[in-house]
């Protein structure tokens, strides 16, 4: 099941708000008539009780109106004009607009669905919205990705929910599962993140998103254990992150060499200072040195592969080429880039 961010309040939050709409102007009808029950008359001409009131006022608000009660007096016929006629209309339209709102936003969630079916393509899906899932989709949306390229594949209702909250769309169900995954679209997906809890989750989204995709979608995998990563890019991962062992050197790093923890937090946190960060190399460059050029590259990327500037001299740059570059993250220098471009 597909979920969209919600736009307005749930159909049935608003069925219950015009229900107890309708039911209080039931109410007040029913108090103005008793406090005037002496200009009514019954046919049976007995005087009007509270349930005689509560008959007329129901009969009257739903036009009904069998006439076996009528206001004879002058005030009870001035209080039927300009209170029990409005209070009449204004319940018809309690009804109707009940029944509006439901069929349109029944209407309108089909109309989106079938609007995102034909539009998703090169589309980002994250499979799992825990603590991985959810740093991955800040640092797409960091770098500029449309929220409405995110899809969120999760079965926890309470993280589906809060993926939904936050402006994404969320496909209910375990993405091991192939009808899932094509909800999803999974083959006109860009790329896949898989960020569940357990490793073994992890291989079975991986195979499956490989045998629906054959190996045409990028697929980056989280492991939590060093061992599983082998198994994971035998699966057809392209990438895998460990993260037991990744957390292990920053915490290492922290006890030997503490300066280098910070620079790896730096480069991490957005907006505080120094960010990686990779572009095309422009015309101009080409010919150059990497280490020549400004900003500060650390790395190619030539044909798909990294090449380290640990290479032996010579190293230049080729058309083609994409460069892997330290650069400053701040706001201010971020805005001072924007003016000048």
């Amino acid at each position: 099941m597909i979920h969209f961010p919600r736009v307005r309040q749930s159909p049935l939050r608003a069925l219950g708000v015009r229900l107890l709409a309708a039911v209080g102007l039931v109410m007040a009808t029913v108090g103005i008539v008793y406090v005037d029950r002496g200009g009514y008359r019954d046919v049976t001409e007995t005087p009007l009780s509270l349930l005689d009131c509560a008959y007329y006022a129901v009969v009257t608000l739903s036009t009904t109106g069998y006439g076996d009660i009528t206001p004879i007096s002058e005030s009870a016929r001035v209080v039927n004009v300009f209170l029990i006629t409005p209070a009449r209309v204004l319940f018809l339209i309690i009804l109707v607009g009940t029944t509006l709102e439901v069929l349109t936003e029944q209407y309108r969630t089909n109309l989106r669905l079938t609007r995102w079916r034909s539009k998703v393509k090169d589309h980002v899906i994250i499979c799992g919205y825990g603590t991985k899932g959810r740093s991955a989709v800040n640092v797409l949306l960091e770098n500029g990705l449309d929220k409405r390229k995110i899809v969120v594949v999760e079965t926890n209702q309470t993280a589906l929910r809060s993926a939904i909250a936050n402006g994404l769309v969320g496909v209910e169900g375990s993405a091991t599962r192939s009808a899932t995954l094509l909800e999803a679209h999974v083959k006109d997906a860009k790329s896949v993140i898989i960020a569940t809890h357990s490793d073994d989750a992890a291989v079975l989204v991986t195979l499956t998103v490989r045998q629906l995709t054959a190996g045409k979608v990028r697929i980056i995998a989280a492991a939590r254990e060093a061992e599983n990563a082998p198994l994971l890019r035998q699966s057809g991962a392209h990438h895998v992150i460990v993260s037991a062992s990744t957390a292990g050197r920053l915490l290492g790093l922290s006890t030997s060499a503490p300066p280098l923890i910070e620079v790896v937090e730096d480069l991490l946190t957005p907006g505080q200072g120094m960010a990686l960060a990779m572009r095309s190399a422009e015309r101009k460059e080409v010919g150059s040195a990497p280490r020549d050029l400004d900003p500060l590259v650390i790395a190619l990327v030539r044909r798909g592969k990294v090449v380290s500037l640990a290479e032996p001299a010579g190293l230049t740059v080729e058309t083609g080429d994409m460069l892997v570059y330290v650069r400053d993250d701040r706001p201010s220098a971020m805005a001072e880039g924007r003016q000048h471009s």
